[in-house]
This record gives structure tokens, sequence and C-alpha cells, in this order.
């Protein structure tokens, strides 16, 4: 099962500044009227802490996380009702099929409380990690490892995109060297001429298939370098013989 309960049940809330945090927190307005006070100027002073903007809104869920680009979202269950139990698990069953990053977070201070959700989990059946349950001490701790959650999803996600851009990137370079390498390949054509050729006409496959004529209005290449670019890159017989400059 997806808990921690020596973990999550035994140690105080930290009530530590997240660093490199920030984004949005959807708050459902239910459940805002359903805590206490003290509850929700904890959240506020935490959220602004760590860049958070609070916002109390009609959801589905009790949060919604934007971190980084990416939503998370949450149940919070601040008070376990043993005795009525099926209502969170109904709705978590139907919760966990609209969010595809969707966690439960339960205050379970007592060993009661944990030994009945126990029983309940395994009585509504539910799939280990479909969704996360993370058990907690109090609501303080919970919040924080909710937002802890999203910040990590969040960071994940940004690292996810720098490993792509800084592979394309890569990957473009490599391009342009090739490139570089196949046009200045062509007698008389250097480094200026292939850049130029880049930029106003293109690829290798569409500088080859440009006219002398096109090449003249489109660079400031010589008539003669673009009389030798034309017929190197569309006659077989003229590259691959033998040249001396």
């Amino acid at each position: 099962m997806d808990m921690h309960l020596s973990d999550s049940t035994t140690s105080a809330p930290s009530h530590v500044t997240l660093s490199g945090t920030g984004g949005v927190c959807l708050m459902r307005n239910v459940w805002k009227e359903e805590q206490h006070p003290s509850v929700i100027n904890f959240i506020s002073t935490f959220l602004s802490a760590n860049s958070f903007r609070l916002n109390i809104v009609p959801i589905a869920p009790d949060f919604i996380f934007n971190c980084g680009g990416l939503s998370v979202a949450f149940v919070f269950v601040t008070n376990w009702d043993c005795n009525n139990v099926s209502l969170i698990f109904s709705r978590v069953q139907k919760l966990r099929t609209q969010f595809a990053r969707f966690y439960v977070i339960i205050t379970l201070p007592a060993k009661q409380e944990i030994d009945s959700f126990i029983q309940s989990y395994f009585k509504f059946e539910m799939v280990i990690g479909k969704p996360t349950f993370v058990p907690v001490q109090d609501i303080e701790m919970g919040f924080e490892k909710m937002v802890k959650i999203a910040h990590s999803s969040g960071v994940y996600k940004q690292k996810k995109i720098g490993e792509k851009l800084k592979a394309e990137r890569k990957q473009l370079v490599q391009g342009m060297n090739f490139y570089l390498k196949v046009v200045t390949s062509i007698p008389g054509v250097d480094n200026h001429d292939a850049n130029a050729l880049s930029q106003a006409i293109g690829s290798v496959q569409a500088i080859a298939k440009a006219s002398k004529d096109q090449i003249l209005e489109n660079t400031d290449l010589s008539a003669e370098k673009a009389e030798m670019i034309s017929r190197f890159l569309r006659d077989p017989k003229f590259y691959s013989s033998p040249k001396i400059t």
C-alpha cells in the first residue's frame, strides 16, 4: 500500500520554506468553509512564504496546484470519521478517473483512525497507487506534504523540459555543423557563403533545387559561386569528379 505510517505520523511538521517554489493553489470553497479559521490562516501564510497564489474556487477536488506548468489534484481529509468512510472512498474513486496526478492526504492522529483507514482501504478494494494515499499526523504536516508533492512534480517536469531543450539545441548544432560541412565542400564556398545560403535559401535540399538566378537574387554571392553551387549540387558527374582549385 502507498502509505508510510511510521514515517508520516510521528514527526512534527517542519514549517520550512521550500526553495524554487511558486505557482497557483486552488482551494475548494466548500472545503474552506469546513475548516477552522486558524487552518486557513496557516495555509495562507505557508503558501505566501513559498510564493504560491491562493484562489478560492468551486472545484471538485479539495486542492489543485499548478507548479512549473504541471497540475496536481488533492483530496485533503482533515477529520477521519471511523463511522462514515464510504463517502470519502466513493469521492476518491470518482476523482481518480478525472485527474492524471491525484493524491489523497488523510490526517490520522491516533491508532484507532489508522486501523480504521487500513481496514477501509481494503474493504473498498482500492488499487495501490491509484491514487496514492498519504497519511499524516496533523493538518499542518498534511498541507506541507501536499505542497512538497506539487513542488517536486513541477521541478521534475521543468527538469525534463530542460533536458529536452538541451537535446534539441545539441541536435540543432550538430545539424548546422553537418550543413556547413556539406555546403563548404563546394569549391570556393566558405562559412560566410554557407550561412548566407542557409538564411536566404534554406536546407541543402532547397539549395540544390535553387537556380543560379535565385541564388544571386537572394544572397551576396558572386555569379561564379552561384554557378558553381548550382552545378555542383545538381550534376553528379560534376561533384564526383576531381577538382583543382
